[in-house]
This record gives C-alpha cells, structure tokens and sequence, in this order.
C-alpha cells in the first residue's frame, strides 16, 4: 500500500482515539500527549516502504526520533501524562467559551486540525520518497543544524525546569519567588526560545526534503507554516494569560524579543510586537 495512503489511515485512528479519550475524560491534552510520538510513526512508515535502504529517509527518521524522545522526556517529567495533566490554556478558555462553542473547539481545532498538521509537518519524508537520491553535503548540514536546535530547545526546556522547581521551593519555604517567570538565559534572548527551537527543527525537516527534489519549491512547506501560524496564535493566548497573572510582564515583552533569540532592549521589533497588541 502506497505509503502516504498508511498515513492517512493512522491519522483517522489517532484523530479518532484522541477525540474519544477527550470526550470520556473530559480531558483535552490527549493531541498533546501523542505530539512527540505520531510524527515518528508517519515518518518511519515513509523509511520503512523505501524497505530501509534509503540513507535519506533513514536519516530523517532517526532524527525525527531524537526529536520526539527528548520532548517526550520532557512533556512526562512536567506531569503531561499523569491524569489531570491537562494544559492549563485548555481550562482558560472552557472559562471563555459556552459548552457546545468549546466541544466544536476540541473537535475541528484540538483534535482534528492538530493532527493534521503534525502529519503535515513530516510529508517531507513523502517528498524525499519519491525522490530517492544519494546522501550529500546537504543532507550532512541539515543534521547538523537540526542537532544544534535540538540542543538549544533542551537547554531551553531545562532552564525552564530549573526555574519552575525553584520556585516551587520558593513557595514551599513560605517566600515569594522573585522574579515570578524567567527572564535569564536563553530566556533573556527570546520570550519563548523553546518555541523557536521547535518550529526551526521542521523547517530543517522540511529542507531535507527539499534537498532530496534539488529545489525549495515544495508544496511541504505549508507544514512548517501551519506549525509558525500555530506556534505564533499560541504566544498570543499564553503571554495573554502571563500578563494578567504578572504586571510586570509587560515590561519584560518590551525588553526581550517574542520568540527569535536576539539581544534584549536593541531594536524596536520586541517593543512594537507587544505595542501592537
């Protein structure tokens, strides 16, 4: 079987598990438990149809895995997978929404539109499929600079683990942590630095694919786009919510670039972005 035609059928079982698991726990973090383990599976179909002789395919799946075992350690130890692990924005918004307007909500958005998008994201693998070629330098650069956005995400993800044990220590021991969110490290270069890491790690996934047809010019690309429109409405709602919870927060939005790492208080980019809202 064709095997984009596999994909498809994996994605009606997954959207269809996801949905009922929303609907029996009236949970609706179930798309955000199988996001770093779905992707691996669509793309290990691709290598496997190519019967595991195709450097490429191997290649971006074994990448796709690194990928998906350092974000599923980190989703498990910030308590995703226990009960009640539900994103706190899921909550927020069932506040703001009548009980039929947020069931369309998980259905169409939560549980359809996101799983479609993380096939969406790895249909480079299609694309490198139906262009089977040899490894190159290309190839070789890609890996590289999909290594080194994997490791500022996990630098990111662990400062930020840092700091939020920290300040429960903080609240433990009867003090007020200050400052109430992070504002060093990475975090001192971009807002939102592990959504930059993430989104740039499919953009490389889309180059291979790329690589593989010998131009950029590649239908793909509406993957990564959807994951950056994605990503960027996510910013909006959660620095919503950061700073209506912290004042000062503002301050920090006009010092510190959104999401693309760059030097804190230079330029107005940060400054107008958080005016403009």
């Amino acid at each position: 079987m064709e095997p984009f035609l596999i994909c498809l059928w994996v994605l009606a079982g997954v959207c269809t598990l996801t949905w009922v698991l929303s609907l029996i726990t009236g949970e609706h973090s179930w798309v955000d438990r199988i996001w770093s383990v779905v992707p691996l599976v669509y793309v290990w179909i691709f290598a496997a149809a190519a019967g595991l002789q195709d450097g490429r395919l191997n290649l971006m799946a074994a990448l796709v895995t690194l990928w998906g075992i350092r974000l599923t350690f980190n989703f498990a130890r910030k308590g995703g997978y226990a009960p009640g692990g539900e994103d706190y924005r899921w909550e927020v918004l069932r506040g703001r929404m009548s009980r039929g307007a947020f069931a369309a909500f998980n259905l169409f958005f939560i549980v359809i539109y996101q799983n479609v998008l993380l096939l969406l994201i790895t249909l480079p693998a299609w694309t490198a499929f139906e262009h089977r070629t040899p490894l190159g330098p290309l190839d070789v650069a890609c890996a590289v600079i999909f290594h080194l956005f994997r490791i500022g995400e996990t630098g990111a993800d662990q400062q930020q683990w840092n700091f939020h044990q920290w300040k429960k220590a903080e609240k433990a021991a009867g003090r007020e942590p200050s400052p109430r969110f992070l504002q060093t490290g990475l975090f001192r270069l971009s807002r939102h630095p592990n959504f930059f890491f993430e989104q740039a790690q499919w953009w490389v996934v889309f180059l291979f694919g790329c690589v593989a047809a010998g131009s950029l010019l590649q239908w793909t690309v509406i993957g990564p786009l959807l994951l950056t429109g994605l990503f960027i409405g996510s910013t909006v709602f959660t620095e919503s919510i950061s700073k209506s919870r912290y004042p000062e927060y503002a301050e920090y939005q006009a010092r510190t670039s959104p999401i693309v790492p760059w030097f804190p208080g230079r330029g107005n980019t940060a400054r107008m972005w958080s005016e403009s809202r």
